[in-house]
């Protein structure tokens, strides 16, 4: 398929995201649900600030590669993301690692997800191809990078955090030239190069690739021969079109999509408790640093229908109230006391009970006199009548998780497991 000159270039362009990783780092929060099926932001998911940039792009036709305990993540992209239109030339298709090449593989490596449904992506007919991560909390107009890409002439564009250069230690950085062409991919360096003209500053890999359709197909195929091979964009066929055909870098900074409200350009990797604890806290700041209220860049999700939020009893020592917090929808908070922790659908906080800096994932009741501070809750979990967490490091370690940052995971089998001890 030709480009169309009368055309927005996302009209011609698919997002493949992949979706398949654990996500250990999260611990408990993973056992169940793949990383970007877990919960963020009081109703979304992870994956779907990635599926939003692309439908606000003007991108809608969209590939979802899962693998790791993937059916939360399916249930939800099945009630979510349903409304794409075949007879428009809209799509979203979920593809589960599936042994469709051979009987002994599922999916190898992050290339390999996009080389074993080659024939499912070229039923498109698409021109460009955006390889995206499905596990980062961020707002991007892709329409802007694709630009960059074409009138580059690029083989491969990639998207480059802009961080302080001893930061960038941590990452994957591109060492670039004036005008933008990577010269060098190197993984975490001692000493990062600055970019030309900002010697404090270097750029590091976001994961975000955007190729030309044919000449990503003709790579894989390549690739997938290739028995050395990891079948991995970072690791294979990033460096190889470094070194043998165009590669530019992208700056996040240049397509950030922000409000006016938001002071910097904004992406997370919550691949950590503290992280994950860190960037939903930061939603309760008077401004955060991340606009969730933007009309004109909604993060689309699945959407449930339930009552709004309900507070009650107004009695000292027993005020339902909510202060520098987020409080979903279907949520009492009964008789207690809410201060900068984020509350996600279907929770319920009862009398004489308190919560301070903590993150309940749906349908959490913490019974009375709990006192809860700085913690992650696990979906479904009740706390029990009483229980005191996030005052005495040893005790919270001797029945929960304790990451290093000091914030507490508390899953229901954790729970059972302290009662049984405690019976």
């Amino acid at each position: 398929m030709k480009p169309r000159p009368n055309q927005r270039l996302s009209s011609q362009a698919m997002a493949f995201v992949l979706a398949g990783g654990r996500g250990s780092r999260l611990k408990e929060l993973t056992d169940r649900r793949a990383k970007p099926a877990v919960y963020f932001g009081g109703k979304t998911r992870i994956i779907d600030f990635a599926l939003s940039n692309a439908v606000n792009s003007g991108i809608r036709k969209m590939a979802i590669a899962t693998q790791y305990k993937a059916h939360s993540l399916i249930r939800h992209c099945q009630r979510g993301w349903n409304f794409f239109r075949a007879e428009r030339n809209e799509y979203l298709d979920i593809l589960p690692a599936s042994q469709r090449m051979d009987e002994v593989n599922w999916y190898r490596g992050t290339a390999d997800a996009v080389a074993q449904n080659i024939d499912i992506i070229d039923s498109y007919g698409i021109t460009y191809a955006i390889i995206l991560a499905g596990d980062h909390i961020y707002k991007m107009d892709y329409e802007v990078m694709l630009r960059q890409h074409v009138e580059a002439g690029a083989d491969v564009t990639i998207g480059c955090l802009t961080v302080p250069r001893m930061e960038a230690t941590a990452f994957g950085v591109m060492h670039v030239d004036k005008s933008m062409r990577i010269t060098d991919f190197l993984e975490k360096p001692k000493d990062p190069p600055a970019i030309p003209g900002d010697p404090a500053h270097a750029l590091a890999s976001m994961g975000i690739y955007i190729f030309n359709w044919a000449f990503l197909r003709d790579l894989l195929i390549r690739d997938m021969q290739d028995d050395s091979s990891t079948h991995d964009f970072g690791f294979d066929l990033i460096p190889h079109i470094v070194k043998n055909g165009k590669a530019v870098a992208h700056k996040f900074a240049d397509s950030c999509v922000m409000s006016g409200l938001e002071t910097e350009p904004y992406w997370r990797d919550v691949g950590t408790i503290d992280a994950f604890w860190q960037a939903n806290i930061d939603l309760t700041d008077f401004v955060p640093k991340l606009d969730l209220y933007d009309s004109a860049w909604p993060i689309w999700t699945y959407a449930e229908i339930v009552p709004p939020a309900k507070f009650i009893h107004d009695e000292d020592g027993r005020r339902g109230s909510a202060v520098s917090s987020l409080v979903s929808g279907d949520c009492i908070v009964s008789g207690s006391a809410v201060s900068n922790s984020l509350l996600f659908t279907g929770c319920r906080t009862h009398s004489y009970s308190s919560l301070e800096y903590v993150v309940a994932l749906p349908q959490v009741i913490v019974n009375r006199k709990a006192q809860l501070t700085k913690c992650v809750i696990d979906r479904g979990v009740e706390i029990p009548e009483g229980l005191v967490v996030g005052e005495d490091p040893e005790e919270d370690m001797k029945w929960f998780r304790r990451s290093e940052g000091g914030i507490v995971l508390i899953t229901q089998d954790m729970l059972d497991a302290r009662a049984k001890a405690l019976s």
